[in-house]
C-alpha cells in the first residue's frame, strides 16, 4: 500500500473541485485531487454538452482566479435576459445598462469549460491529481483526515489536514462523515441539447416557464443556442424517443417563433431532476460545497454559480490561513466557512425550489401569482434590480474575488 500526504485533499474533480484544486495550488497549498472519472470519458458529467450560464459574480471570480482567459474563448456574453410564461401573458425583460453592466455574465458548455481546466491544471506545480481513483475510507480526528482509495487496482492512503467533499449529490464524502441529507424528487428530467434558430440570438437568454418546468433557449458562440427542456419524467422519455426532425418540431411549438424556426439540433442528454441538501457543509476537518453540499433545481440556472461562489468563499478563508501559516482544517475556518456561506445557500436553494414548485403547481390561483409576479418584476424597477442582482450573485456577504478583488498568492 502506498502513503503520501497533502495539506488539502479534495475528493471530486469536477468542475467545482477542479476549480477549487487550481485556486488552492495556486495559493501554495499541497493539494491532492481524486475524481473517480477520467475527464475524457463519455461518462464525466462535469464535461459533457450541457450549458453553464455563468452569472456576472462567477465570471469575476474566474478572472480573479486567472481562469476566465482559457474560459472565455469560447464564452457567449449574455446580453439580455428575457423570461416570460409560455402558458400565460406574463413576461419580463432584464437589461445589464440598468446596472451598469455590459452583460448579465457568460453562456459556456461544460465541455468547452472541463477543456481549460484540463488545459491548466497539469502546470499547477503542488497539485497532485489521483484519477481514476475510488475512494473506499475516510478517518477524521483532531490530528487530520486519512482516504484510502483505489488507483489503477493498487491501494492507496493520503493523509491531510483537510478534506473537501466535492464529489456530487450522492458524495461519499457526505456519507462517511455522518452527514445526512434531505432529498426532493420533482418528477421532472431535463433535456439538454444544442439547437440553431434562423435567426440571430443577438445575446439574448430566454427562461420560459411552463407548467411542467422551465424551457430555457441560451445564446452559444456563432449561431447556435444552448436548449434546456424540463418535463415530467415519463414525457421527457416521449420527447427523447422522437426523431430529430419531430423533436424539433416539438420544441418550435413550445417555444414559439421568437427566433424564427429551429432548423438543426445536436445531441440530446437528458439529467433526472432531484433536490439533494445536506443538514450540514462541515464535520471534523471536512467541508462539503458544490452538489455535494446543494444539488438545486435548474430554474435560474444557479447551481453552478452556487458552487463557484463556495470556491471563492473557502478560497478567500484559507488564503488568509496560508498568509498566517496556520492550520487549514482549524476549527475556526470551519465556523466561519459555515457562517459565511449559510445565508447565501439557504436562499438560493429556496428561492429556486419556491420557483420550481410554484411553476408546476396546477390551478388558477398559482397560474394568477406567477403573471403578477412577472408583471411586477416588469413594472418595478427596484424589484427587477433585486431579481437581476440576486441571479448574478450578488447578494448577502459577497467574497473578494466576486467583486473583482484578487487573493494574495503565496509563493512558498
Amino acid at each position: 500500500m502506498t502513503s503520501s500526504s497533502a495539506d488539502i485533499a479534495i475528493v471530486g474533480g469536477g468542475l467545482v473541485g477542479a476549480s477549487l484544486a487550481y485556486a488552492l495550488s495556486s495559493q501554495g497549498w499541497k493539494v491532492a485531487m481524486l475524481e473517480s472519472v477520467e475527464p475524457r470519458a463519455a461518462s464525466q458529467p462535469s464535461y459533457d454538452d450541457r450549458t453553464l450560464a455563468l452569472a456576472d459574480s462567477s465570471c469575476q471570480i474566474l478572472t480573479g482566479l486567472g481562469l476566465w482567459p482559457a474560459i472565455s474563448e469560447n464564452a457567449t456574453p449574455i446580453r439580455r435576459v428575457i423570461v416570460r410564461e409560455l402558458d400565460g401573458p406574463g413576461r419580463v425583460e432584464l437589461d445589464p445598462a440598468e446596472h451598469g453592466l455590459r452583460q448579465f455574465g457568460n453562456i459556456v458548455e461544460a465541455r468547452s469549460f472541463g477543456a481549460a481546466m484540463m488545459g491548466v491544471l497539469p502546470k499547477q506545480k503542488t497539485l497532485q491529481s489521483f484519477v481514476p481513483a475510488t475512494v473506499s475510507g475516510l478517518e477524521n480526528d483532531q490530528d487530520g483526515v486519512r482516504l484510502n482509495f483505489n488507483l489503477d487496482g493498487s491501494e492507496h492512503t493520503l493523509s491531510a489536514n483537510l478534506v473537501v467533499g466535492a464529489d456530487g449529490a450522492a458524495s461519499f464524502v457526505r456519507e462517511a462523515v455522518g452527514i445526512s441529507a434531505s432529498e426532493h424528487d420533482y418528477g421532472q428530467t431535463a433535456i439538454v441539447c444544442n439547437i440553431t434558430p434562423s435567426q440571430p440570438h443577438q445575446g439574448r437568454a430566454f427562461e420560459c416557464f411552463t407548467t411542467t418546468g422551465p424551457f430555457a433557449v441560451l445564446p452559444h458562440q456563432g449561431e447556435r443556442c444552448g436548449l434546456v427542456w424540463c418535463l415530467s419524467s415519463e414525457e421527457a422519455q416521449e420527447k427523447l424517443a422522437l426523431s430529430d426532425d419531430e423533436f424539433l418540431a416539438a420544441a418550435q411549438a413550445r417555444f414559439g417563433d421568437e427566433l424564427g424556426d429551429f432548423i438543426r439540433l445536436g445531441r440530446r442528454s437528458s439529467y433526472p431532476l432531484r433536490q439533494v441538501r445536506a443538514d450540514r457543509d462541515t464535520a471534523r476537518r471536512t467541508i462539503l460545497l458544490g452538489n455535494a453540499a446543494h444539488a438545486i433545481h435548474p430554474i435560474g440556472a444557479q447551481g453552478f454559480n452556487l458552487g463557484l461562489r463556495d470556491v471563492a468563499v473557502l478560497a478567500e478563508l484559507l488564503a488568509d490561513v496560508r498568509r498566517l501559516k496556520g492550520d487549514p482544517g482549524d476549527e475556526s475556518l470551519l465556523r466561519e466557512y459555515h457562517g459565511w456561506r449559510r445565508f447565501d445557500q439557504s436562499s438560493t436553494v429556496g428561492w429556486s425550489d419556491a420557483l420550481a414548485r410554484l411553476y408546476s403547481k396546477p390551478g388558477p390561483g398559482a397560474s394568477l401569482l406567477r403573471t403578477a409576479g412577472l408583471v411586477a418584476n416588469r413594472l418595478i424597477r427596484p424589484l427587477r434590480r433585486q431579481t437581476a442582482s440576486r441571479a448574478m450573485g450578488y447578494h448577502g456577504r459577497i467574497p473578494r474575488l466576486a467583486l473583482g478583488e484578487p487573493l494574495e498568492i503565496e509563493s512558498s
